[in-house]
Parts: structure tokens; C-alpha cells; sequence
């Protein structure tokens, strides 16, 4: 019964992006509105998702207890990162899409499918863990994935890349989502506490992020050629950086440095989830290869149908 609710939390994914796939068929949606989808989702949904979710669940005590946990999930998508750029070399990713690659490579999707997938699994104690995870997940995404996806939509619109301490690197990585985030630890650190009427309406607007992202992904589905979706490295290296490389990297760093039981748990399963929906998103917005980030998005998160029960077995 625990393994058939979380493959209905995934099942609810793959059911929001076909509806999104079916509307725009039907014409109801079309690339503008993806565009329009895009910017809701950057610029406003998850910053108040973010700010919701973390004043929520967590204060400066529970922020406090909890920080030395954040030692696995750093140091685990530190050493992936670097993983994926090794691999990325030696499979000879060609340019344009290289940070993309590394960003899906690296860093999960920890909110949309893992928190709830979580909870599922573990019920609302996991929610804690699943934030902590996601404050290193985020982190990593909207710094130096930001800066890769960035990268790949400078270099195949033939400009110049900035460097990674350029002031227009520095503009782009320091996103509404990473300021929403910032902002939510900067209250809770100073104590600090918003109107109820405040939290309330991050957390409606936060509540547009999957569906909005997965209506988003649904559209891009539906204009990608689906002769071009084949078998190559790229998908085979990014499945197994997924399910395989990211969750057994949690599993050593817990072996040498102990945790709780259920913090490893959580953890291992939010290594172990599909690609980051905001890859695609992010791709947009940078006029990098969207297609390719959705594609992948996809993909992977079919293929979770299949690792999240085995993963649960395995714990």
C-alpha cells in the first residue's frame, strides 16, 4: 500500500503533463502561453513557494538541530557535480547543451515529486529531512546550474559567456526563486514572523508551481519531434546519474558520517528522484535547449515508476 501511493504521486505528474500535452493539441495552449507559464513560475510561484514552505515547516531551532545534516546533501551533489562534468567530457556532450546535462545530472526533482513521494512513503515527520535536502538542492540549482543553463543558452545564441563572477552571471543566478529562498531563511534566522494572511497567499500562489510547470512541460512535449527522441549516452548517462549514482553517494556519505535512520531514507529517495521540472523552465527563460531538458524530465520521470518502489524495497 505504501509503494502504490507513492507511484500515485509520480502517476498524478504524468497525468498533469498530459493534460497539458491533450490541451495544446486540442489548441487551448500553444508556445506563447508556455512562455507566459514560464515567467509565472520563475518570477513568482516559487519564490512564494519557498517562503511558504520553509517558514512553515521550519524556526531558528528546528534550522539549528537540523544543519548538521545538510553536511550529506552538500557534500553528495559536490562530488555528483563533479562526476557529471567528468562524464560529460568523456561522452563528449556537444555544446549548447552541457550545463543543461550536468544540471539534470546532478540535482533532483526534491520538491515537485520528492516531497510528496516522501510523505507518502514516511508520512508529514519526513517533511522536515525533505526541506533539508531541498534547501542543498536548491542551492546548487540556482547557482551553479543557473549558471550552466545560462551558459548553454549564451553559447547557441553565439554570444559571448560570461564569466561565472560576471555581473550579468551574478543578476541571472540571483533569481526570484534563490531571493524567495534567501529571503524565507533571513526571517526565520531573525526570528521573525509574517501575517497569516501573508503566508496564505505564498501559499496559494506557491501551489501553481507543479501544476503550472507540469501544464508547461505538457506543451513543450507536444512541439518536440518525436523521431528526434532516441536512445543515445546522454539519456543513458543522465538515467544513471539519476537512479543510480546520486542515491548510492548518499548511502556511502551516511555509512562514514551517521545520520538518523529516517533522514537517510529520505534522503536516498530524494537523490533517487527524476530530473528537476525547473530544468526545462530555466532553459526557456535562457533560450537554452528546453527540448532537451523536457525530453529528459520526462524520461526520468516515467523511469521513477520503476526505481521509486525498488528503492523502497531496498530500504
Amino acid at each position: 500500500m505504501v509503494v502504490m501511493n507513492a507511484v500515485g504521486s509520480v502517476l498524478s505528474i504524468v497525468i498533469m503533463i498530459s493534460i497539458g500535452y491533450i490541451l495544446t493539441s486540442k489548441k487551448w495552449l500553444d508556445e506563447k502561453i508556455s512562455k507566459v507559464f514560464a515567467k509565472l513560475v520563475c518570477n513568482l510561484a516559487l519564490p512564494c513557494l519557498m517562503i511558504s514552505d520553509l517558514m512553515t515547516n521550519f524556526d531558528k531551532e528546528k534550522l539549528g538541530h537540523l544543519a548538521k545534516g545538510l553536511v550529506i546533501p552538500f557534500l553528495s551533489m559536490a562530488v555528483c557535480y563533479l562526476i557529471a562534468i567528468a562524464v560529460s567530457k568523456i561522452i563528449k556532450v556537444k555544446k549548447g547543451r552541457i550545463g543543461t546535462f550536468r544540471s539534470m545530472f546532478f540535482v533532483s526533482n526534491a520538491i515537485f515529486i520528492g516531497l510528496p513521494v516522501n510523505m507518502a512513503l514516511f508520512g508529514s515527520k519526513s517533511v522536515p529531512y525533505c526541506l533539508l535536502y531541498y534547501i542543498a538542492n536548491t542551492t546548487f540549482f540556482w547557482t551553479i546550474g543557473a549558471y550552466g543553463i545560462c551558459k548553454d543558452g549564451q553559447t547557441s545564441n553565439g554570444k559571448s559567456v560570461s564569466g561565472i563572477f560576471s555581473k550579468e552571471t551574478l543578476k541571472r543566478i540571483m533569481s526570484p526563486p534563490l531571493m524567495g529562498f534567501i529571503v524565507a531563511i533571513v526571517l526565520i534566522l531573525f526570528n521573525i514572523k509574517l501575517p497569516r494572511f501573508i503566508l496564505d497567499t505564498c501559499k496559494y500562489m506557491g501551489n501553481l508551481t507543479t501544476p503550472l510547470s507540469m501544464l508547461f512541460i505538457g506543451i513543450t512535449i507536444y512541439s518536440v519531434d518525436k523521431s528526434e527522441i532516441k536512445i543515445s549516452r546522454d539519456m543513458i548517462a543522465i538515467i544513471l546519474g539519476r537512479f543510480l549514482i546520486s542515491p548510492l553517494l548518499i548511502f556511502a556519505m551516511a555509512y562514514y558520517y551517521p545520520v538518523p535512520l529516517l533522514m537517510k531514507q529520505v534522503f536516498v529517495i530524494q537523490a533517487a528522484m527524476p530530473v528537476m521540472t525547473n530544468t526545462a523552465i530555466v532553459a526557456r527563460a535562457y533560450n537554452a535547449d528546453h527540448k532537451y531538458g523536457t525530453v529528459m524530465t520526462v524520461i526520468t520521470t516515467v523511469l521513477s515508476l520503476l526505481f521509486i518502489p525498488l528503492y523502497m524495497a531496498l530500504i
